[in-house]
């Protein structure tokens, strides 16, 4: 369980620190408190009630298997998100933002793919014979995306949210997410614009303390979120492996039936795991195994309005998801195609074409 947040540690931290008045956003007054020697100082209740519904977010992200890139270049932040995102394993830039990182995803996946193929290099021992100098230019070139672009090598598809500090230093990495309707999750001090954040977090975006205290509880919401998902496929699996054990011994019970064979054979099949389809969270593929879709095979024949009759009848909370694209996804799965359809994956958002 995420630790409570105290608006008493937020103040010992520095968080309630705004910048000077005269470099005021208008549109942060209402989340300022008072202005005091010439500095705004924010209102810390509300920041405290920001981040626990920010955290609530995070966490069903989190939950669902999507990625959360976190960004922060600035010189007091890096170290620190670099520190806290490993840990939850989650990409960050600390570095110079590549322009084009999102909204030009599959070139940028590319360069990942560069770097993987010096690695793999270096180790059949094709790069030992090179020359010395192509050798050279190789490490530099090694080192040089290593450098920008190592922490996002796990990254295989568009972030599920994008989680900045410092709205203004960070404005491309804003409109890149706005325009591909990302959802954008920020701190944000009183000399910000907070109108184009979907989850505003108001707080001291300049001293190292704040920012910590900021991202400690973040990334223990996204932590507590991976734990569920988890949980969610630990249970799932057993409740698969329930159902075999209860086949075994029926099984062994009528043998020399022609009926209970066939009814065994249909019952052997396996519920696969439908994660893999992008927009399908542990929640929606209970839903679909409990309504009998259970495999690749059974989901690429599925009409996607039943699906999402389905979906609504399970929990409201399924009934925003548009299963459109499911079928098609769960056809290249069922055929084998896993490099095709993670192509598909990383040139469209959200599941949605």
């Amino acid at each position: 369980m995420a630790s409570k947040i105290e608006v008493k540690d937020l103040l010992e931290a520095g968080v309630h620190f705004g910048h000077l008045t005269r470099k005021w956003n208008p549109n942060m007054a209402p989340y300022i408190y008072m202005e005091r020697n010439g500095i705004h100082v924010i209102n810390l209740y509300k920041t405290v009630a920001k981040i626990e519904e920010a955290n609530e977010a995070l966490k069903k992200i989190a939950a669902s298997g999507r990625k959360i890139l976190f960004v922060a270049t600035k010189k007091q932040a890096k170290d620190i998100v670099a520190d806290k995102v490993s840990k939850v394993n989650m990409p960050y830039i600390t570095e110079r933002w590549p322009g084009g990182m999102l909204t030009n995803f599959v070139t940028i996946r590319k360069a990942v793919k560069k770097m993987a193929s010096i690695d793999r290099m270096k180790k059949d021992g094709t790069f030992n014979t090179l020359s010395k100098k192509e050798r050279l230019q190789v490490d530099r070139l090694r080192a040089k995306l290593e450098k920008n672009l190592g922490s996002i090598a796990d990254m295989t598809r568009l972030p599920g949210a994008i989680f900045i500090v410092d709205t203004m230093r960070e404005h491309i990495a804003v409109k890149e997410a706005q325009k591909l309707n990302i959802p954008i999750f920020a701190m944000v001090d009183t000399n910000s614009d907070p109108r184009p954040i979907d989850y505003v977090i108001p707080a001291n975006d300049d001293a190292g303390k704040s920012i910590e205290a900021i991202l400690s509880h973040v990334t223990d919401a996204v932590a507590e979120g991976l734990a569920e998902r988890k949980n969610d496929k630990q249970d799932d699996k057993e409740e698969t492996e329930a159902p075999k054990k209860e086949k075994k011994a029926e099984s062994k019970k009528e043998e020399t039936a022609e009926a209970p064979k066939k009814e065994k054979k249909a019952a052997a099949v396996e519920a696969e795991d439908l994660t893999k389809i992008e927009g399908v969270g542990p929640k929606a593929a209970e839903a679909l195994v409990n309504s009998g879709v259970a495999t690749y095979a059974d989901l690429a024949k599925a009409d996607p309005e039943k699906i999402k009759e389905v979906l609504t009848e399970a929990s409201s909370n399924l009934a925003h998801l548009d299963p459109t694209s499911w079928p098609k996804q769960a056809k290249m799965a069922a055929d084998g195609k896993w490099d095709e359809l993670k192509e598909w994956q990383d040139s469209v958002k959200g599941g949605v074409e």
